[in-house]
């Protein structure tokens, strides 16, 4: 036997350790592992005692996955968040952790659709007893939430595509009253205009997909909250669910996250400015800055500004005219999500999505994210879609 040629076998698996002595850096490493190894057999018998933070297998993420989420907690003014692989796998996995047969569960009706479509499928095909409610009036959540019975009330604010805002505080209350927990989509305002946590929510949901991300090019989502029981319970979903996210995601979003900040309020200012004009104009525009919106003064008591993402409504407008206004584009990109560099306009339809809320058929929208380009190409481009919307 070449006992040479064992010995590089064992080298070239086993890597020397090197010194990081004198070795600094401003950039997160990241830490790739499935495997986790541990320094004595004890140690491994007992590695569920380093439930829920610390590190016991890939799967619940490594030291680059950590940073991400500490990150987000303390722009959140948080205690922890878990980092999942997007923002509609933060949302199911708090309803899948906290809602069993019987239960019942309140859910906005201007919710991100494909809730909606979680909802109406694994919810009720688990026996959870599913209803919706008009956010913007708190007298139908009271006529709907049932003291004992209702476990979660699940809100967004602004609502996907009608912008819709709620009143946080109050549904807060009204949640403690009756022993319900209040679950908040946060991804329009992100941490940074907006500490749902401080408004009274119990849980937060992001898409860190969109702002955090900001370059429309990983798929995450996070889930923030106070109470370290929740937390182990949604890690301990996650685990069993075998739901872990890639470190490589991870440090991408750390990265964006570095110009997060300047992105939003230059998106900001410019959605502001166009929803203005496009206002001006003659469009009815939503969006939470303008004092003709409905929930006007509640965004200026909740949030610490505005994201780049509003909507245009459309009454009786042919679909086919919208598509013709929408191809005239040449610097928006047309596409799904928002929050990255490049600017995106969707066209979205919403009635066939209300149960609580008044919709009709010959509304539609234009949804609207404004990104990094020239706010000269910008606003040219939207006047050559206004011109044919118009005419």
């Amino acid at each position: 036997m070449n006992t040479s040629s064992n010995n590089n076998d064992t080298l070239c698996v086993v890597p020397p350790a090197a010194s990081l002595e004198g070795f600094a850096s401003l950039t997160v490493p990241v830490y790739r592992a499935s495997t986790i190894v541990f320094p004595n057999a004890a140690a491994y018998r007992s590695r569920a005692a380093r439930s829920p933070d610390g590190y016991t297998y890939g799967l619940a993420g490594t030291p680059t996955t950590r940073t991400l989420e500490s990150q987000l907690a303390e722009i959140h003014s948080a205690a922890r968040s878990i980092i999942v692989p997007s923002g509609q796998a933060a949302i199911t996995t708090v309803m899948l952790a906290l809602l069993k047969r019987g239960d019942h569960v309140l859910i906005t009706d201007n919710v991100y659709p494909p809730v909606k479509l979680f909802a109406r499928t694994i919810l009720h095909s688990f026996g959870v007893d599913v209803e919706y409610f008009d956010p913007t009036r708190l007298a139908d959540l009271e006529a709907k939430i049932r003291p004992g019975a209702t476990k979660l009330v699940w809100v967004e604010s602004p609502g996907s595509t009608t912008m819709e805002i709620c009143d946080i505080p109050a549904i807060a209350a009204r949640c403690r009253n009756s022993g319900a927990l209040l679950g908040c989509d946060n991804t329009w305002a992100t941490g940074l205009l907006c500490k749902p946590l401080s408004l009274g929510v119990d849980i937060v949901a992001e898409a860190i997909t969109k702002y955090a991300g900001g370059h429309s090019d990983i798929l995450l989502g996070a889930i923030i909250l106070d109470d370290l029981d929740l937390y182990a319970r949604f890690r301990a979903a996650l685990g069993a669910l075998g739901v872990g996210t890639s470190p490589d995601d991870c440090s991408h979003a750390l990265r964006g996250i570095q110009t997060m900040a300047l992105r939003i309020r230059h998106a900001g200012a410019l959605s502001e400015q166009f929803a203005q004009r496009l206002e001006a104009s003659g469009f009815k525009v939503l969006h939470p800055c303008l004092p003709s919106f409905s929930g006007h003064a509640l965004w200026r008591r909740d949030f610490a500004g505005c994201s780049g993402v509003f909507s245009l409504l459309l009454e009786g407008v042919d679909p086919g005219k919208v598509d013709r206004a929408l191809d005239q584009l040449r610097t928006f990109a047309i596409g799904a999500s928002w929050g990255g560099t490049r600017s995106i306009v969707a066209p979205m339809v919403v009635a066939g999505e209300r149960h609580a809320m008044p919709a009709h058929e010959d509304v539609s929208y234009i949804r609207l994210s404004i990104g990094l380009e020239s706010a000269e190409d910008l606003w040219r481009d939207i006047e050559r879609m206004s011109d044919v919307l118009l005419g």
